[in-house]
């Protein structure tokens, strides 16, 4: 089938008929919710040359916008079948698949970041969609300004669900208004982000979101397209009464970039500040170069926990590991290979370091990174590491690593000031006390400027 494109040619409408007429679907609770008023949707042209940008997006647009017919509760079986029919499927089609599916009754989780792909997605099917953010109180002026510049782009409203207030009143005054720097950041989390979360849900039987396997380590890497929510309850209630959408979850995020790019959306001014990952303003800052996204959230926790509860279920225990040595990933998937693996970096067994930290004068100084293999962040900073070892491989200065994760992790936090992976101390001539590395930074120079400061 010939598509051909002028400057006046839209997308939307039937491949079938030379008529259409939009149905207005109905839309659940969800909150203070407003009908879909597809009137509002502009009909953006977008030519040949768009779509093609658009990373080969191209499937057969919607020919009806007929809700569906209300289905059985979801078996899990039947979505593990449709998630592997959907492994190589574009993430316009899984899009138009799921607002096929389940109509007014599915809805897109939207955060203010670069999941604006999504709603591009949307539109780009034809079909009407649902928006829903969860609004915490304390997300940064342009995450709003994001908002509004979105709900004018699309015609739409988004809707927006709003923490208790007597819960949130509740912790501050206990607690104050910075707990989660002192007992992590779950607590706050729960009441400003899963609470809300689950009133959304329960109001629809499928939700959309925009989880990729590489934004967060032990975390993410093995979410599927899709799935039978294994942790929120849908419009029946019960198990298997909510679905669970991930359309991007195969796409690297230089492509979802290259999409908004090409499309020409509206972005979060964040991002062009150094933001990647885009949070509540307390928990969200900046990454730097030889960072990983996500090294911009909760960044005084441990890397593997960083999630905030919305997908609680992708964190998996370590005891599954068998052994507890953290020879299995965070996740529980199979062993993954060793990192800083190479003849310039020495690797330190627990005696050894043990020994480096009693001795008060040693024939040389030490840079010692504790790491854990499975840490995207660690991963992130390897190469520099190696490099590094390499410029100080006749220096006179020593380059180690220890493992400080599973039987070594309680250890490493007591005895070498570990917080979260990685963690860089410097071991001086004249003093068993390590110095640790205080900044973000993790590129070669800033290293080795730390190197040179204090030998």
């Amino acid at each position: 089938m010939a598509l051909a494109f002028s400057s006046s040619a839209v997308i939307y409408g039937s491949l079938s008929s030379s008529s259409y007429e939009p149905q207005q679907p109905k839309v659940s609770q969800m909150g203070i919710t407003q009908p879909m008023d597809r009137s509002r949707i502009p009909l953006k042209a977008v030519n040949f040359t768009q779509r093609s940008l658009a990373m080969k997006l191209l499937v057969p647009l919607a020919a009806t916008i007929v809700a569906p017919e209300v289905e059985e509760k979801a078996e899990a079986d039947d979505y593990e079948k449709l998630a592997k029919e959907l492994t190589n499927a574009s993430p316009l089609k899984i899009m138009d698949k799921a607002l096929e599916k389940f109509g007014s009754e599915i809805a897109i989780a939207f955060s203010g970041a670069e999941d604006v792909a999504l709603l591009e997605y949307a539109r780009l099917t034809g079909r009407p969609f649902r928006v829903f953010s969860l609004d915490t109180g304390r997300l940064n002026p342009e995450t709003y300004q994001l908002f509004d510049a979105v709900e004018k782009h699309y015609g739409i409203r988004i809707e927006y669900m709003f923490p208790d207030a007597v819960e949130v009143q509740a912790l501050v005054r206990n607690k104050g208004l910075y707990s989660f720097y002192e007992d992590g950041h779950q607590e706050c989390c729960r009441l400003r982000k899963v609470r809300p979360l689950r009133r959304a849900l329960k109001g629809l039987r499928a939700w959309i979101t925009g989880q990729r396997k590489d934004q967060s380590p032990g975390t993410r890497s093995e979410i599927p397209i899709v799935q039978v929510d294994p942790s929120f309850e849908g419009l029946d209630g019960g198990v298997g009464s909510l679905v669970k959408w991930n359309p991007v979850a195969n796409v690297d995020g230089n492509d979802i970039w290259n999409f908004l790019r090409a499309m020409n959306v509206p972005v979060n001014s964040l991002h062009s500040q150094g933001y990647v990952s885009i949070g509540c303003e307390p928990c969200t800052r900046a990454v730097l170069p030889g960072q990983h996204e996500r090294e911009g959230r909760w960044w005084w926790e441990d890397s593997k926990a960083k999630e905030c509860g919305l997908h609680k279920a992708n964190i998996k225990d370590e005891s599954m590991n068998g052994n507890g040595n953290g020879a299995v990933h965070a996740n529980g998937s199979a062993a993954v290979a060793d990192i800083f693996d190479t003849n310039d970096i020495v690797s330190l067994s627990r005696p050894g370091i043990e020994n480096l930290l009693k001795l008060e004068n040693r024939r040389e100084p030490w840079i010692v990174v504790l790491y854990a293999p499975w840490c995207r962040f660690c991963q992130a900073m390897e190469g520099s590491y190696v490099e590094l070892a390499e410029k100080l491989a006749s220096s006179g200065v020593k380059v180690a690593k220890f493992r400080g994760d599973g039987e070594q992790k309680a250890f490493a936090q007591k005895e070498l000031q570990l917080g979260s992976f990685p963690t860089i101390l410097f071991f001086p001539r004249h003093t068993s006390q390590p110095i640790k590395y205080p900044s973000e930074k993790r590129d070669v120079d800033s290293l080795l400027a730390f190197v040179n400061a204090l030998r």
